[in-house]
């Protein structure tokens, strides 16, 4: 005979596990910057992808089970092919996107006995900062919308307050690269006294070394000055010297006036004939002057 479960328990028992499964991914951040919109996380594969294109002004970045969220950027892609050819390319929107995602979200994780282990975020770039569009889709179906930057996945909330620190209106991609490195190697706020000590000054809070290397990133970028496609990767030697650059911009200023270098001491008197021509000459021996 089974036993009798309430909608409610059924309900938390299904956001908890899809929670806890999302929680073991590492975290992701989508920002905006003065160019377009930036998408960033770690992943050391060059074939399996967190970040990809749905359609011309719009990106799709997910975490957690790889499988699960390849299948919704598939049907993604061909929801967005079809509007588009059944009515108009403009008609193909992020927020559009975004509310047909929770729809099949939230359906399976009403109806079937296991959620989906993902969380999502759509992107569009618009022509101008403001016409931008960024929306979190979660394993349950809820969809936000989040103005100027979002971090999903992981250590979300660790990330998030990372990043608001970091961020600020008109970044340049140098910057917002800068902002979202940061932010995924941010340590945790507070470590517990003992064992976790040293494995604290290894890695940080999300799981990802304290420095990322290009071969450990994956980042895409919405170029707003781009016509028809707006999605670009960043990788290879463009993604190092990003790297490179968005560093040595967050390391602390140096004084701006070096340090005087220390007088040259006088040599002692000596009773020898000078080696070379005196200060103040032109180098060129002169004669002995006549007595």
């Amino acid at each position: 005979m089974p036993f009798y479960v309430s909608p409610e328990q059924q309900m938390r028992d299904k956001s908890d596990y899809a929670r806890k499964g999302v929680g073991r991914s590492r975290s992701s951040v989508v920002l905006q910057y003065d160019g377009g919109i930036l998408m960033a996380t770690p992943n050391a594969s060059t074939v399996l992808h967190k970040i990809s294109e749905i359609y011309d002004r719009i990106a799709f970045a997910a975490v957690g089970r790889y499988n699960e969220y390849e299948v919704l950027r598939k049907a993604g892609v061909t929801y967005a092919d079809l509007t588009g050819y059944s009515f108009d390319r403009g008609d193909v929107t992020a927020r559009g996107l975004a509310n047909w995602y929770a729809q099949q979200l939230g359906t399976s994780f009403t109806e079937s006995m296991k959620p989906y282990e993902v969380e999502i975020v759509v992107a569009e770039v618009g022509a101008r900062p403001d016409d931008d569009q960024i929306y979190r889709i979660s394993w349950d179906g809820s969809v936000s919308d989040e103005p100027g930057f979002v971090a999903f996945g992981g250590q979300a909330d660790q990330v998030s307050a990372a990043l608001k620190e970091a961020f600020s209106d008109n970044m340049s991609l140098t910057q917002a690269l800068g902002a979202a490195l940061a932010a995924l190697t941010a340590p945790p706020a507070a470590t517990p006294a003992g064992s976790g000590a040293a494995s604290a000054s290894s890695t940080a809070g999300n799981g990802t070394p304290t420095e990322l290397t290009a071969a450990q990133l994956e980042i895409a970028i919405l170029d707003r000055a781009r016509a028809h496609r707006t999605f670009r990767r960043l990788q290879g030697p463009r993604l190092e010297e990003l790297i490179a650059e968005s560093r040595s911009a967050s390391a602390p200023e140096t004084s701006a006036a070096p340090e005087a270098a220390p007088a040259p001491e006088a040599s002692p008197a000596s009773d020898d004939p000078p080696t070379g021509p005196a200060a103040g000459s032109d180098g060129i021996p002169k004669p002995p002057k006549a007595k």
